[in-house]
């Protein structure tokens, strides 16, 4: 027998959203998924105007290029 068998670890399966909390659970879900999504809106235009800046410093440098534009 495996172990953890015989203390009931594998009868019934897994259930994640089962018993009293669930609701609680569904809510903690949710208020990540919410402040990771507003995370991302708010870093997005930084992340954005990062990269054009580096595309223009790479555009205007004067240095030679010997394998293209990096």
């Amino acid at each position: 027998m495996p172990r953890g068998m015989g203390r009931g670890y594998g009868r019934g399966g897994f259930y994640p959203f089962r018993g009293v909390y669930w609701l609680i659970e569904i809510l903690i879900l949710l208020g990540i998924l919410y402040f990771l999504l507003k995370l991302f809106l708010v870093a997005l235009p930084y992340a954005l105007g990062l990269l054009v800046l580096l595309i223009l410093w790479e555009l205007i440098g004067t240095r030679p290029r010997a394998f293209g534009p990096f």
